[in-house]
């Protein structure tokens, strides 16, 4: 139960020397938690051991933190020679202030940057401390305990409104904390070179849905809950996942199969589905594709598993890539070979070695010579809408200079005497031949 704030007592430690000592004391400590943030922030900078392992979040709480433990020291010292008055406002302040900056910290981090995200922190930050204010001014205690004579009957029990809202709190932080913990581990491994990205997403994963599940037994033992219950809610659990959650079940399993088999990594290229482009993002339940136009399509794991998966970096990068073209019959076929080769030579992402390009004649089509240039790349996750049309336009003005024609398609109408054949003498005109 909370203890109401004795400002009478404040007042008169004023007027002691012990009290202008408590009371710069717990000046001191804030002072001295000002300069450790400052000092670590700025050290963070040139990659220090603390912003390694979170400094988006462990930066937020380095002051409040701080200021709270220097608080708790101090006034631990100062019970030997009397009792601290001015710390039952100090240290609320510093627990304020940190739970602020968590509970901000944590919306960011589950529901990004959005527009109605400044009104929420605003809404959390007016909240806790005005529930300071009432506590500094002795309202909150009698709000608390009219909370605890307002009885809820669930069952055959009976519960607080005082208790219920205590065991929701406990439950808020306690996934709250785990959130935190995970996202620092999240960083710590994404960051890291040694391994496969793969597995550090499965660990990530599974480290935490393993500190979720231990935060909320632990929140629900320290509210008072029979752990035996829960064994009813997993057997519910089941029977919904079998009837109607078979989807959602198989693109998790697909997921983390794909994670732990390698089939598909982040980076590689792919084609999925008629679509093509490069794994931005995988997670438990799909796959990201970007393609090269800047559209993400978001492909369900049991897509990836089920169908067929063109992974074009699987084993190596390099990937051939063919370019049609077609030249006359009166053309020098072995002139229009050598001059397309001679111009994907001088692009920068053709490859030489070990795949040179060359040229092979493909069909003889009704209007020309068909020929393919083929050339090897190593970029496949880069756009190749302009690689082909700077080989194009090479070749074009190759062909212009060296007098090698283009065809395109035409029909030749021939007259005999000036007059229709013979076989069509007894037929109307619409249905005689040209």
């Amino acid at each position: 139960m909370l203890a109401p704030l004795e400002l009478d007592r404040m007042l008169q430690a004023l007027r002691t020397p012990a009290g202008l000592l408590d009371l710069a004391a717990a000046a001191l400590c804030f002072a001295a938690a000002f300069v450790v943030d400052r000092r670590t922030r700025l050290g963070s900078g040139a990659g220090s051991r603390l912003a390694k392992i979170g400094a988006g979040s462990v930066n937020r709480l380095i002051f409040p933190l701080t200021a709270l433990l220097l608080l708790e020291v101090a006034r631990g010292a100062l019970r030997y020679s009397h009792d601290p008055a001015f710390f039952a406002i100090a240290i609320p302040l510093a627990i304020s202030l940190a739970l602020i900056r968590l509970i901000v910290y944590t919306l960011h981090n589950l529901f990004g940057p959005g527009h109605w995200m400044p009104v929420s922190e605003r809404a959390v930050s007016y909240t806790i401390w005005a529930a300071l204010l009432l506590y500094y001014v002795g309202i909150l205690q009698e709000i608390g305990n009219t909370l605890s004579e307002a009885k809820l009957p669930l069952g055959k029990t009976e519960l607080s409104v005082l208790d219920l809202g205590r065991d929701a709190l406990t439950l808020v932080l306690a996934i709250v904390i785990s959130l935190w913990v995970s996202g620092i581990v999240e960083q710590r491994l994404m960051r890291t070179t040694t391994g496969e990205t793969n597995v550090h997403a499965v660990l990530v994963k599974l480290f935490r849905a393993l500190l979720l599940l231990i935060a909320v037994l632990i929140a629900l033992s320290v509210a008072g809950i029979d752990l035996t219950v829960l064994s009813v809610f997993g057997g519910a659990l089941g029977v919904g996942i079998g009837l109607g959650l078979q989807k959602l079940a198989s693109n998790y399993i697909a997921g983390f199969t794909i994670l732990l088999d390698r089939s598909v990594r982040i980076g590689d290229t792919v084609t999925v589905d008629k679509r093509s482009g490069v794994v931005s993002k995988a997670t438990a339940r799909y796959v990201v594709v970007r393609s090269p136009d800047g559209v993400e399509a978001i492909v369900p794991n049991e897509i990836m598993v089920t169908t067929t998966v063109l992974n074009h970096s699987y084993v190596s990068r390099e990937i051939r890539l063919g370019f049609p073209v077609q030249i006359s019959y009166e053309s020098d076929l072995d002139l229009a070979m050598r001059l397309v080769i001679e111009v994907a030579q001088g692009e920068s992402r053709v490859l030489r070695e070990p795949n040179p390009p060359d040229a092979r004649v493909l069909r003889f089509a009704d209007s020309g010579i068909e020929i393919e240039l083929g050339v090897w790349i190593n970029d496949p996750e880069k756009d190749q809408g302009p690689l082909k049309s700077t080989l194009y336009l090479g070749i074009w003005r190759a062909f212009r200079e060296h007098n090698v024609k283009i065809p395109y398609p035409q029909q030749e109408v021939r007259l005999i005497d000036g007059r229709a054949p013979a076989s069509d003498a007894g037929l109307p005109n619409s249905e005689r031949s040209p």
